[in-house]
């Protein structure tokens, strides 16, 4: 939760992450958005994956059978298994997966850090040396090509984030503390988080977002990194990320909280990294602040309680040219100016937070496109038309 006296203004407002990588403790996350459409190879589809047992009709994916339930997370595991591989660089350690039949493997940005070859291990044993061809520091996300007889490359099946549930029943596989093939199951906790991410933003000691993030209390350790969480289909739905920690402390702020990249973000990076080894990111130009307390909402006057504040406009940047407003106005807040716009809706969908507006730009829209903003300036609605930058690499 913010103070309710000193809110900072930064282009995120958010806690506290550690990356689920081995070795190189404690490392600051990232973070994402869209770009066009790449011709590339094409990733595996369910038909040409492994075979898993279809959760029960009518059961949105969740049996009501624990020991049916034990039985399909059984066969999950041994059908998934060979599409895990285990990551090693010279300081790190972390999980990956099998992207397609072309030999591409997908794992974290920073499991690979600054190095382009890395060691690959399958779960057979077989290990060989693969090429990084991409990173994306916002959405850690990085490409690996390797090259080995195509029966050892089984791809795993890509789902569709968009659809899970909250409460819907998840498993990471991957290599926690260096334990190779562990499993573990949890729900789904929350969809659509936003995180800071590992860009800095200009000179002003904040950092870019990263949106789209999943929430699970299956729990990730170092080593889990780049690993698949999936669902009781068999599909990834997500690429582990980080667990909540303590920035001053380094240790675990809760059990129970972890954090994935969601897949449909991988579907639109992992194309490009392969594509041209780099992501171009929609840019807005504009520091926000959401999830404000009631006596926050009354000093700048603001009509809704949900939505997100302009605090500050780049000069020259998206936003600016747009005619959005940031506040100007001092308050008894330090720091906090009232008088700015309150962003309510994109394109028509409602933006009750910061969450809801970086996941529509992250996997809608690309640097060049049009969006319609609706902010609330005072009471009057009023709706912008604005051209998406490209976010400055820092």
């Amino acid at each position: 939760m913010k103070n309710k006296g000193t809110l900072s203004i930064a282009v995120t407002v958010l806690a506290i992450t550690v990356l689920a990588c081995s070795f190189s403790g404690l490392v600051p996350p990232t973070a994402v958005a869209p770009a066009a459409p790449v011709t590339v190879p094409t990733q595996v589809t369910s038909a040409s994956a492994p075979s898993v047992p279809s959760a029960p009709s009518g059961t949105t994916g969740q049996s009501p059978n624990l020991v049916s339930t034990q039985n399909q997370l059984e066969s999950i595991y041994a059908a998934v298994l060979p599409g895990v591989v285990t990551v090693q660089t010279t300081n790190d350690l972390g999980s990956g997966i099998v992207y397609n039949s072309d030999g591409y493997i997908v794992t974290n940005a920073h499991v690979v850090g600054t190095e382009t070859k890395v060691e690959v291990d399958f779960s057979d044993g077989t290990k060989v040396y693969g090429n990084v061809v991409g990173t994306d520091q916002n959405a850690d996300l990085a490409a690996i090509k390797v090259t080995v007889p195509a029966s050892e490359l089984h791809p795993v099946t890509l789902g569709d984030s968009s659809a899970l549930k909250i409460g819907e029943t998840v498993s990471a596989i991957g290599d926690p503390l260096l334990l190779t093939g562990s499993m573990t199951t949890g729900i789904v906790s929350a969809v659509g988080r936003s995180l800071p991410g590992n860009v800095q933003a200009g000179t002003s000691g904040s950092f870019y977002t990263t949106g789209d993030i999943i929430q699970t209390d299956a729990l990730v350790n170092p080593g889990n990194s780049g690993g698949p969480l999936i669902d009781l289909n068999g599909q990834v739905v997500g690429i582990v990320w980080a667990q909540a920690i303590n920035n001053s402390s380094g240790v675990a702020a809760a059990s129970g909280i972890g954090y994935a990249i969601s897949i449909n973000t991988v579907k639109r990076v992992v194309p490009q990294l392969i594509a041209t080894a780099k992501f171009a990111y929609p840019y807005l130009g504009i520091s926000l602040q959401d999830n404000l307390p009631l006596d926050v909402i009354n000093t700048l006057g603001l009509k809704s309680d949900t939505g997100v504040y302009v605090a500050a406009i780049v000069p020259g940047g998206p936003a600016d040219k747009a005619g959005v407003i940031a506040g100007t106005t001092a308050t008894s807040i330090q720091g906090l100016n009232a008088g700015g716009d309150l962003i309510v809706a994109v394109d028509g969908q409602p933006v009750m937070t910061e969450d809801d507006l970086m996941r529509y730009l992250l996997l809608n829209k690309a640097p060049g496109d049009t969006v319609t903003l609706t902010v609330l300036r005072g009471s009057q609605k009023v709706d912008l038309k604005l051209t998406l930058g490209t976010r400055p690499s820092s």
